[in-house]
């Protein structure tokens, strides 16, 4: 079997690691050849848009699922205007749309989960939430099972507070009230294997940890782990932050995870940011 890939972010990255043993050949979507040349290196079928639509086709056509993690750009999804028709003719059985949480907008702290109306306050979440809709409405179309799975922020080797601290790029901005939920990028991928044993035509999905917390909170603890002081604590007002940061902290809610636990019996590996930043540090995150 074949898995097709559109858009090789760093979800993407750690999920074709894990579904080699699944799938005789990954096969894949981007944008430039720079990038396809370091995901042919790892053993990867890598395509350029725009370049190899012929043998794009081909490979969609001989494919069991696709994941589409690229984002939307200024006319829509592209995976959709590349992929859409030869969908229809595919042997393609599972989609999977990696969206974002950020649909639901700004929460105030409450808890919810995926029967919350979406109320997306950028213009990201926007574009996000009509690309949401539009892999769904093709799913139907086509009679593929479709999925969508909204994740919270993706954390993992690499990319975490740990390697932060090590970088000198960490700071405590301090919100009195905000909290974020985190997903590692681990309990992502398990949780698209779930999916594909277990296919819902047209479910969504919440992909967070057990415990949101505020973000100050998860510097502090990967400093004690790394038995260092953490950065001083900064107030919100006083952080002059960018425009994408301010509207990350723009937005405040906790994320029901529920449904992926008794609709798949997903059973996180890190429920918490203590235990995925503990196993972490474990594998040498944060030390030079």
């Amino acid at each position: 079997m074949r898995l097709f890939v559109f858009g090789f972010g760093y979800t993407a990255a750690h999920l074709t690691e894990r579904m080699r043993e699944r799938f005789a050949t990954v096969s894949g979507v981007v944008q430039t050849e720079e990038s396809a040349s370091v995901l042919r290196a790892r053993g990867l079928e890598i395509f350029v848009a725009g370049r190899d639509d012929a043998a794009i086709r081909s490979a969609l056509l001989a494919s069991a699922a696709l994941v589409v993690s690229a984002p939307p750009d200024s006319r829509g999804d592209p995976g959709a205007r590349l992929l859409g028709e030869a969908i229809a003719e595919s042997g393609i059985r599972w989609i999977g749309y990696l969206s974002t949480t950020g649909v639901y907008g700004d929460c105030g702290g409450r808890w919810i989960d995926e029967t919350a109306p979406e109320r997306p306050q950028t213009e990201a979440s926007r574009s996000r939430l009509a690309a949401e809709r539009e892999w769904l409405r093709l799913g139907e179309e086509t009679g593929r099972s479709t999925q969508v799975f909204r994740l919270s922020g993706i954390y993992g080797p690499q990319r975490n507070a740990l390697a932060n601290l090590r970088r000198g790029t960490a700071r405590r901005i301090v919100k009195p009230g905000q909290v974020f939920n985190r997903i590692h990028v681990d309990d992502i991928v398990s949780t698209l294997l779930a999916s594909m044993n277990r296919p819902r035509a047209g479910a969504v999905y919440n992909l967070a940890d057990d415990e949101p917390a505020p973000p100050q909170d998860v510097i502090a603890y990967a400093a004690s782990l790394l038995g260092r002081e953490p950065p001083p604590e900064i107030p919100f007002e006083e952080a002059a932050l960018g425009p994408v940061a301010a509207r990350f902290y723009g937005e405040n809610k906790r994320i029901a995870n529920r449904l992926i636990k008794d609709d798949l019996g997903v059973k996180l590996a890190y429920p918490n940011y203590r235990e995925g930043l503990n196993a972490l540090y474990a594998a040498g995150e944060g030390r030079a």
